[in-house]
């Protein structure tokens, strides 16, 4: 109970770092999925099977508008572990390190680690090699060197339907009998976690866990069982498999992640925008379904061990993906655009005795095996918990986890913020959270904070304005209302950093009333020019313009 009262205090309070001594201090579970879209039962995908996701996101506020600052591991990555977007980061590939290029920011890790906390991560938080200096931003971020899985594959492990073994396949079912180990590297990690758990359940210090799961992101390794989850009579291919007519060639992605397979290259698929063909494209999207699935058990047996070690009544989570995926939406595959599919991301925050709206039946997380087929926990019995259809950002969270944890919230960053270790370009989500547990007069008849942004952002850089053009350095600048997404392609020098908003190559504008896969771009039709030069003035005033409103 005593718990329970302390953070209350800390989200409708504000209570001060100083005022609880270390060892009441929330811990911090960051779950981290990569290349997760909101495909889960929890966001109305009824033939999903993710019972331990769906049940945390019931036992906390979900985000049904969530999104990342750009679309693809390290940038986002990068950005919501600094609080900072990519303009400031300076992060746009897999290569660089922000500290390298931008400035020597503390990051979310590395404050609670500043604050007393025990920081580990484990799996992929960061994005490993050079783009986090070949430590993970050890020893900056961590207390102890990031953990990461030890088995590899140097041999064919990939069972084909012909039943032989194959290296590098997109769709990798695995028969864990004939690995090495006989594992895989997001159960290896969890496994480390749950013993992390275990250990820090007799240690009164504090901590703040990074867990980084590697799937459902390509190649789609999983144990093959899960795909008796999905049988093909039940997969279904995307409803807008086709390159939109008036898109912009700049704005697609010819998805040379997926084709760098050796499954995907035997296709023979031709030309930048020819279409995975249909059987395949089955085989792709039933497969991401099932390492999904897979990786939903591991977050239940996270789960269900904070619960065996006592831990979880004191322990804030959140949830969230780096960025989309592209399932064959538009034609295109993987993430890599500003497509709503590609920057829109699952998210939610559990903060123990706050979120808790009404407990989904059964025992807590008692479901982490998705294979059991005697799963009592069915779609239709799920308790929606706490909604909220804010637009949010994953750059939020910073702030957020900060507010939480009852440690110091940084301050809104200035405009040259590279020499400010501790300061942010998101904002905190307490007040949506204490919008939704609280009668407040702030919101209006949807729930939404009526102070809160009109909009979020993000962009993707491209090498040239159509595939084999001359290079031509573009920064696609997006931004999602409630009600349209619009983009400019512009002129960015990527030496200078600095964007030419005089030289725009390409607009989008998508209308979700009438539109809402995104399918038709009316940036040139004559009737939309007036909202067209709207969205224009405010995609250029940017993110600072649509700050919250600091009095709520």
């Amino acid at each position: 109970m005593a718990i329970v009262l302390f953070m209350l205090a800390v989200v409708f309070i504000g209570v001060a770092k100083n005022v609880a001594e270390a060892s009441s201090r929330p811990n911090v579970l960051f779950l981290v999925v990569d290349d997760l879209r909101p495909k889960l039962g929890c966001y109305g995908e009824t033939n999903m099977v993710t019972p331990n996701i769906d049940q945390l996101a019931a036992k906390s506020v979900k985000f049904e508008h969530a999104y990342v600052q750009q679309a693809v591991c390290s940038p986002s990555r990068t950005s919501f572990l600094t609080g900072r977007r990519p303009d400031t980061t300076r992060i746009f590939d897999l290569v660089h390190y922000f500290r390298n290029v931008s400035g020597n920011f503390t990051t979310l890790p590395e404050h609670f680690k500043n604050n007393g906390y025990v920081t580990q991560s484990v799996g992929k938080i960061f994005h490993p090699g050079s783009a986090s200096g070949y430590t993970d931003d050890y020893p900056y971020s961590w207390t102890y060197p990031a953990y990461h899985a030890t088995q590899n594959y140097s041999s064919k492990h990939c069972k084909g339907v012909d039943g032989k073994l194959y290296k590098d396949w997109a769709v990798c079912p695995v028969d864990l009998k004939t690995l090495h180990g006989g594992s895989l590297p997001d159960t290896e990690n969890t496994d480390f976690t749950i013993e992390f758990l275990k250990n820090r359940s007799m240690d009164h210090k504090p901590f703040f866990i990074g867990m980084g799961y590697h799937k459902p992101h390509l190649p789609f390794e999983y144990p093959m069982e899960y795909l008796d989850l999905y049988p093909m009579s039940k997969i279904h291919l995307a409803p807008n498999p086709y390159y939109p007519p008036w898109l912009p060639e700049v704005a697609w992605s010819s998805y040379g992640e997926l084709k760098n397979y050796e499954d995907i290259r035997a296709l023979n698929i031709s030309g930048p925008f020819s279409l995975v063909p249909l059987h395949y494209q089955y085989k792709l999207r039933q497969s991401y379904s099932a390492a999904a699935s897979y990786t939903d058990a591991q977050v239940g047996r996270v789960l269900q061990a904070l619960d065996q070690y006592g831990l979880a009544d004191n322990t804030i989570i959140t949830f969230h993906g780096d960025h989309g995926w592209q399932l064959g939406d538009h034609g295109e595959w993987c993430k890599h655009t500003n497509f709503d599919i590609a920057t829109r991301i699952p998210m939610f925050v559990h903060v123990p005795g706050v979120t808790t709206k009404k407990a989904p039946p059964g025992e807590n997380f008692p479901f982490h095996d998705a294979l059991d087929k005697t799963l009592k926990f069915q779609p239709e019995n799920l308790e929606l918990g706490l909604v909220s259809d804010a637009l949010v950002e994953a750059v939020d969270l910073y702030a957020t986890v900060s507010e939480l944890a009852g440690v110091d919230v940084p301050s809104t960053c200035p405009d040259n913020p590279f020499n400010i270790a501790f300061c942010t370009e998101g904002a905190s989500l307490v007040p949506i959270i204490k919008n939704l547990t609280m009668t407040s007069a702030n919101s209006d008849i949807t729930g939404r904070l009526t102070s809160w942004k009109p909009a979020v952002f993000s962009q993707y850089p491209r090498e040239r304005i159509a595939p084999g053009a001359p290079e031509t350095p573009i920064m696609g600048y997006t931004m999602r209302t409630y009600e349209h997404r619009y983009t400019e392609w512009i002129a960015y020098n990527h030496t200078t950093f600095t964007a030419d908003w005089s030289k725009v190559y390409a607009r989008e504008l998508y209308t979700y009333s009438s539109d809402p896969d995104e399918d038709v771009n009316v940036a040139e039709v004559p009737a939309f020019q007036d909202l067209t030069k709207s969205l224009s003035k405010q995609l250029r005033a940017g993110w600072r313009d649509a700050l919250p409103v600091p009095a709520l």
